[in-house]
């Protein structure tokens, strides 16, 4: 089932194994497969939570800290979404078989290019025990067999939710070996690195450590969900109240998650005004904001009172941004914060520090708006809209397995279609090529 096994080299194998048989399976009994890990999930929500209880403090113990504390945190209400998403899976539309171009050739061969499953998938997680849930439905409706490897402040939590799903899945018709959960150190995610006849594609899901430690040694495929060093862009020409509260949202909503915002740009037309009155809001929301010289000479200016007219701000805690904030994703209530002359700088900055994730620009002119989406190199890019919408379930995808920040393959939000490959079938009647 989805017991910790060794050496990795035979989960693959039998991952391997499992792919096979998930190819060719009919859709309901997929959907079946889902449905009876959800139903798992609730009816065993008591043994999820003791478990994820035994992470909790063993975190706390440990002061990883509140941000990712809150990523490992379940409870009935967490428990209860993760299952719905996994229905919601189940009620989507089954790539594999999916028609994405045919036609009949001058020679008469029919030829079709159809979705087929990537085969085995493995995730690889950090502290975020729902995407042991979100990954495994995925690549099973997709047709994949999936190989977990979650990270050690997890694991009670994922050895819980893995074990529910194998369990559920295999009672419901999908082959043993169709879910799998790995454990051990950085030797044991190196094996499963290199397991390029066994798997056939990595998904990391976590920070720059991660990256770099798959970078390293890596010779299956890999789409790296990796860091997001988000920004939000108020434009000349932006309605306050609207950029003020995008700004509040794609900060403090969720700060410990990858589409959370890290810097705010502002164009300096507006800065007078919208500094001062931006910051206060932050500050009071509890973000610490590192600023450059424009905005600290700025964030001490007259608030505008709709009442009494302009009122002296009060004084705000502000640090000097240096070069290292603008490269930093802070997965918390921290906000690097400058001012721009233009768009082109805004644009600028953005190709110099962002990591490629998602980035909003809050503007009334359609114009700036089209150069901004035209100009800015990311997997989303947002007009008037929060970073924070860049997400699977969101998107009607159900969930996601992660966000790739590269541009072969899949690109943006990871769910079932990205899961896929392709296959031409190619049909004659007796055709030989001269």
């Amino acid at each position: 089932m989805a017991t910790v096994i060794s050496p990795v080299a035979d989960v693959c194998r039998s991952a391997k194994r499992a792919a096979r048989a998930l190819a060719g399976l009919d859709t309901t009994v997929k959907d079946a497969a889902l449905e009876a890990i959800a139903a798992g999930l609730e009816q065993r929500e008591d043994e999820i939570l003791a478990a994820n209880e035994r992470d909790m403090q063993a975190g706390l113990q440990d002061q990883i800290g509140e941000a990712l504390l809150d990523r490992l945190r379940l409870d009935s209400a967490r428990i209860a979404g993760i299952a719905r998403a996994v229905l919601q899976i189940a009620a989507l539309p089954d790539p594999v078989g999916e028609v994405i171009d045919g036609r009949r050739l001058p020679n008469g061969l029919d030829l079709r290019k159809v979705r087929v499953p990537l085969g085995v998938v493995a995730v690889v997680y950090e502290a975020r025990p729902n995407v042991t849930i979100d990954a495994t439905a995925l690549c099973l409706k997709s047709g994949n067999a999936i190989v977990l490897r979650g990270s050690s402040a997890a694991s009670h939590s994922n050895a819980t939710l893995a074990r529910i799903a194998a369990e559920s899945a295999v009672a419901a018709g999908l082959p043993e070996g169709c879910v799998n959960l790995l454990g051990g150190g950085r030797e044991e995610l190196a094996e499963l690195a290199t397991q390029k006849d066994s798997v056939d594609l990595i998904i990391p899901r976590g920070g720059e450590g991660l990256k770099e430690a798959l970078q390293a040694v890596a010779t299956v495929p890999v789409i790296y969900a990796a860091s997001g060093n988000c920004h939000v862009y108020v434009d000349a020409s932006a309605p306050l109240e609207q950029a003020e509260a995008i700004v509040l949202n794609a900060k403090t909503q969720r700060p410990g998650v990858c589409n959370a915002a890290e810097t705010l740009l502002i164009h300096e037309a507006i800065a007078p005004e919208f500094v001062p009155r931006v910051l206060r809001s932050l500050a009071a929301a509890g973000v610490a904001l590192r600023a450059d010289e424009r905005t600290r000479a700025l964030a001490d200016g007259p608030l505008r009172s709709a009442s009494n007219g302009p009122a002296p701000a009060p004084a705000l805690a502000l640090e000097a941004a240096g070069e290292e904030d603008w490269a930093t994703e802070y997965l918390a209530l921290t906000l690097a914060v400058r001012v721009v002359d233009s768009l082109e700088q805004a644009i600028e900055h953005i190709a110099r520090y962002g990591s490629g994730h998602s980035e909003a620009i809050v503007t009334r002119d359609t114009l700036a708006a089209r150069a901004f989406q035209l100009g800015v190199d990311a997997a989303c890019v947002y007009v008037n809209a929060s970073t924070r919408f860049t997400d699977g379930g969101e998107f009607g995808m159900g969930a996601e397995i992660g966000n790739s920040t590269q541009k072969l393959h899949a690109r943006g939000p990871i769910g079932l279609r990205e899961l896929c490959t392709t296959k031409y079938l190619v049909e004659g009647d007796g055709h030989v090529r001269a």
